[in-house]
């Protein structure tokens, strides 16, 4: 499972994720502003997703920690 967290939080992913979305609508509209501004939404979204994804683990990572601390004493 952590390696699908580790992809959605990759910016290269998410960029060719918008590239390929922006050049679709392109293709089948010919309107690159409307492009724009859904790899804008596109983007805005995975930095959501990766803030989101990136804070779990780190709050994860200190609940073990804490398991951790209270098993030793």
């Amino acid at each position: 499972m952590r390696d699908w967290k580790t992809k959605l939080t990759s910016r290269k992913l998410w960029m060719a994720i918008a590239a390929f979305v922006t050049m679709l609508i392109i293709y089948c509209t010919g309107d690159s502003e409307k492009a724009e501004r859904i790899s804008a939404l596109i983007m805005a979204g995975a930095t959501v997703i990766g803030y989101m994804l990136s804070e779990g683990l780190t709050d994860a990572a200190h609940s073990e920690d804490k398991k951790d601390d209270n098993n030793n004493s």
